[in-house]
């Protein structure tokens, strides 16, 4: 029990802090806490591929280049992925004088000076995940890292471990999933980019077809496709979506693909069919078949870029540019070498992930059986076989497009061939236990179902998903919402819903939450509470009263001041509730069933906020008619004192159903417990009192011993690890021959004399050490 308490310690020391969502200006980015000045300052900016981090850092030096962020006199940016191949090698000088500066003279005063001032330099490196691979990050090995040829990883280690340009700024970007913290051990600042609201969806698109004749249709196209409309959250499918809203319109057609694949099919479909002859078909299936064979290929050793001279032939290099699959970029260039060396990167993440999932349909040399190692849904809580994380849902979605038009169109496939890898996947999800998916792989795997469209898969993965579903800590996006809507509906079973820490967003918990066969669900209580308040502001009564009823709280944890003011919030909302939501019979008051039916509630503020904390949860607990566990003993000892104990004694006699109190590890002395005794026979169900590892002396134990015959329902008395003597000790026993109702009472102390306590034992065998 010591060691997994231990265990558990470390784990919430090291820990990070709960997330607080808030609308962060460019201003504040480098706004870092007092006394960090000397250090090489790190900060992380962690995004979804596609959510606009590169646009964030452009924009970045962009406002700098206006004269915003003075403290910065020199502003380096480079794209990871275009100076991470594993044969480039560069010094510091190489990398931020002769690529970046390219002076024509002075190149050595100018290093020297970057040397000098660290603080006066900002070096951004977007797309950190292309920084490395499955290895870890190498050390800085150089003994003149300034000077001697490393590989970028090494430099970028040197840079965090301040062996070079210490007192520099550091901005990394990265996606969520690539854990940074493996690689950086100090993070200053932690920024996460979520993407667009619905209302910045909508602005996005009436941005994107202003002035054109159709833009309140192209609007209403895309919002009348839902899916499509919640993949809208991250800004480069949103580009996706409106450039191929912007084509269906101008040909006249009146609706969008109605999956990603056929969205990403029909996106490629547009840029070749139009410009091309029968003669030039072949020619650009063949290259197309070559882009998506290096697509996958880079995708399997995490990169996006190569060198432009690797490129298989000049056709297939030209195919990519013209179309806009590949875009060009120069390499920095070492100063003592010549001529300037390019390289190609894919466009998009998108667009390599979609090719990537083609060149699995098209080669020859991928057997159907073997395709199912490429889903990332295994039953074990495995990696992802990839790193292009959307490919197992494009793959999924291409395997059931084998007749459409614009897939054959695209390949010369053979049918027959396809459609054995489509009865490969069917047999595969068959076989699925899908109930044992952890909730990760559940998502992808109600992902690549909703791509094929299949009513028999999308039927037969609904009817297996057990009734309660947790997301607990998982993020679930719009489009994770729209999906596992879509199936939960198709289910016939009711389902209980953990949303807690999910961020998802306000209209996604209502479109889970109004499911008639959601018949419970937890959330996060901030956002419960804004639900609340967003349907009775738009007097959704129907749906606002649904929601109440199918609101769970118990078991509840508090682990911060915000969880406090947010169970404070709730019952605030009770008294609000009174008003809007009455019993059919009319009756004027309303208990919010969560309030109603709490049972067990921990408290886990830590010694910080503890006491602070507590005394405004005291304020509230009377609202909690039914609760049964008050549970004070966290693994960060809360520490509230005789203040607390006092505090708690005074609302004693509303807690009518408590049965286990703890207030182990609270620095409760004498005069708490003194507080504490008087009013403990208000707690008329009380059946176990534990007051473990507190400064309770022998004044404390003889209050509670003139108590004890009063409390009728106590069966368990913990008073072990405090300071009582031999004298509090016989004084609790011989109250104990006056409580034939206690069946245990623990009480070692080391204050205690051993003999003593034997001889109290062998006196009452309910004693226990």
């Amino acid at each position: 029990k010591n060691s997994v308490k231990a265990m558990e310690k470390e784990l919430v020391t090291c820990s990070l802090q709960g997330k607080e969502k808030a609308v962060l200006n460019r201003s504040q980015i480098f706004q870092i806490l007092e006394g960090k000045y000397l250090d090489t300052k790190v900060i992380v900016v962690l995004g979804k591929a596609g959510m606009g981090k590169s646009i964030l850092v452009q924009k970045i030096c962009q406002d700098w280049s206006n004269g915003e962020f003075p403290q910065f006199e020199f502003v380096f940016w480079f794209d990871c992925k275009q100076i991470s191949l594993p044969e480039r090698r560069y010094s510091l000088k190489d990398l931020l004088v002769e690529f970046f500066i390219k002076p024509q003279e002075g190149s050595k005063e100018i290093f020297e000076y970057l040397l000098q001032n660290p603080a006066k330099v900002l070096l951004v490196f977007d797309g950190f995940e292309g920084l490395h691979d499955h290895d870890n990050s190498p050390r800085c090995s150089a003994s003149q890292p300034e000077e001697d040829l490393c590989s970028i990883k090494e430099l970028l280690s040197g840079l965090i471990q301040k062996k070079i340009l210490n007192g520099c700024t550091l901005l990394l970007t990265a996606r969520p999933k690539d854990k940074v913290y493996q690689y950086v051990s100090k993070v200053d600042k932690t920024i996460e980019i979520v993407g667009f609201s619905p209302q910045q969806r909508e602005l996005y698109i009436t941005k994107y077809f202003e002035g054109l004749p159709y833009c309140d249709n192209a609007l209403k196209l895309i919002k009348e496709c839902e899916y499509l409309f919640s993949h809208c959250y991250s800004p480069v499918m949103c580009r996706f979506v409106c450039f191929l809203c912007e084509t269906v319109l101008e040909m006249g057609d009146e609706s969008l693909p109605s999956t990603l694949t056929t969205v990403f099919l029909k996106f490629v479909q547009q840029k070749i069919i139009p410009m091309q002859t029968d003669v030039t078909a072949v020619q650009n299936q063949e290259s197309l078949a070559t882009l998506a064979r290096i697509a996958w290929y880079l995708g399997e050793k995490h990169q996006s870029a190569m060198k432009s001279d690797l490129l298989p032939s000049k056709e297939v290099k030209e195919f990519a540019l013209k179309y806009g699959f590949f875009l060009p970029f120069a390499f920095p260039r070492h100063s003592d070498s010549g001529e300037e060396e390019f390289g190609s990167t894919f466009s998009d993440f998108v667009i390599q992930n979609f090719l990537g999932a083609l060149h699995l349909m098209l080669a020859e040399d991928i057997k159907d059986k073997s395709l199912t190692k490429y889903l990332s849904f295994p039953s074990k809580k495995k990696k992802p076989y990839n790193w292009l994380d959307l490919v197992p849902r494009f793959l999924a979605g291409l395997l059931f497009l084998q007749d459409d038009p614009y897939f054959c169109s695209l390949s010369n496939k053979d049918v027959k061939q396809s459609t054995k890898k489509q009865k490969t996947l069917l047999k595969y999800i068959r076989r699925l236990q899908i109930n044992e998916l952890c909730p990760e792989r559940l998502l992808e795997l109600l992902h690549c179902i909703y791509e094929t469209q299949s009513n028999y898969l999308l039927q037969h993965v609904a009817l297996r998903l057990k009734p309660d579903l947790s997301f607990l800590g998982i993020v679930l996006t719009p489009p994770d919402v729209h999906v596992l809507r879509s199936i939960l509906k198709k289910s016939r079973k009711e389902f209980s819903l953990d949303l807690r820490n999910s961020s998802i967003d306000m209209q996604g918990l209502k479109d889970l939450a109004g499911l008639k066969n959601v018949a419970s669900f937890r959330a996060s209580l901030s956002d419960t509470v804004k639900l609340w308040k967003s349907l009775e502001q738009t007097k959704d009564y129907e749906l606002l009263r649904a929601s109440i009823e199918k609101f769970v709280l118990d078991p509840f944890k508090a682990k911060t001041m915000k969880d406090i003011t947010d169970l404070s919030d709730l019952v605030e909302m009770q008294e609000k509730m009174i008003n809007c939501v009455q019993d059919a019979s009319g009756c004027s008051s309303y208990e919010i069933p969560a309030i109603k039916n709490l049972r067990k509630l921990e408290f886990a503020l830590g010694p910080v906020c503890g006491l602070q904390g507590f005394l405004k949860l005291v304020e509230i607990l009377a609202a909690f008619p039914s609760l049964q566990h008050l549970d004070l003993d966290a693994l960060s000892e809360n520490g509230i004192g005789d203040e607390g104990a006092e505090s708690l004694s005074e609302v004693f006699p509303t807690l009518k159903s408590l049965e286990t109190l703890n207030l182990s590890q609270n620095k409760i002395t004498d005069v708490g417990a003194e507080k504490l005794a008087t009013a403990l026979p208000f707690l008329s169900s009380l059946k176990t009192l534990s007051l473990y590892n507190n400064s309770i002396c022998d004044f404390g134990a003889e209050n509670l011993a003139k108590v004890l015959p009063a409390m009728a329902s106590l069966r368990v008395l913990d008073v072990q690890y405090n300071k009582i003597t031999g004298v509090g000790a016989q004084q609790l026993t011989d109250s104990l021959r006056k409580c034939p109702h206690i069946k245990n009472l623990v009480m070692w102390n080391p204050t205690i004399p051993y003999g003593v306590l034997e001889h109290l034992q062998q006196l009452d065998s309910r004693i226990s050490v």
